[in-house]
């Protein structure tokens, strides 16, 4: 397994951030090693989400369940930081859940540990500030795919941008991601292939 440090230099390069040694020190002092395996959830609809993921090894998916169905919001994979916004900005229960779609070792931050450090700290302060500002792009940019976007642009977008989804996820989930129908998916993807 990685070393704390290593992750560190992962999580600052994955958010295009410099940190001295000592403050990658202090970074990798509260960063905390989770195993999960295949299924298991990360977290449950109720729960508070107060803790950053950082995905070092397999791959997360974020969903909620609307009259019934399960619907994915994110899939996660190597370098991905998984956090639902809503619940750990307002402290409040979340609706939304995480669970591993691979067994999958992910880094916690403890939000108390890294607002600490991010109020001692200026380099740690950017840090925590990227990681959200990261988070509500990424965000942004979906919410337009999915707004303004034929599926089959859609799908070939996911495919340039993130190959490893497509390569490692069920069917099943990425086509909720997109927001089409299996079948749906199924017709793109064979257009794609044959194009």
């Amino acid at each position: 397994m990685n070393s704390n440090i290593d992750i560190a230099k992962r999580l600052t390069s994955s958010l295009d951030c410099q940190l001295t040694k000592e403050s990658l020190k202090l970074l990798a002092e509260i960063l905390v090693p989770e195993k999960y395996k295949k299924g298991e959830r990360i977290l449950d609809e109720g729960q508070v989400c107060n803790c950053l993921y950082f995905i070092d090894k397999g791959m997360t998916r974020q969903f909620y369940f609307k009259y019934d169905k399960d619907l994915t919001e994110h899939i996660g994979y190597e370098d991905a930081i998984i956090v639902c916004l809503e619940s750990y900005f307002n402290e409040e229960p979340t609706r939304l859940m995480i669970e591993t779609l691979e067994p999958t070792i992910a880094w916690k931050i403890n939000k108390n540990d890294i607002v600490h450090l991010a109020s001692v700290n200026s380099e740690i302060g950017t840090l925590y500030r990227r990681i959200f500002e990261k988070s509500l792009i990424t965000s942004q940019q979906k919410a337009d795919t999915l707004r303004f976007e034929p599926a089959n642009e859609r799908y070939n977008k996911l495919m340039q941008q993130h190959p490893e989804i497509l390569k490692r996820a069920p069917l099943i989930y990425i086509a909720s991601l997109l927001q089409m129908t299996p079948e749906t998916l199924s017709r793109v993807r064979s257009a794609s292939l044959n194009s």
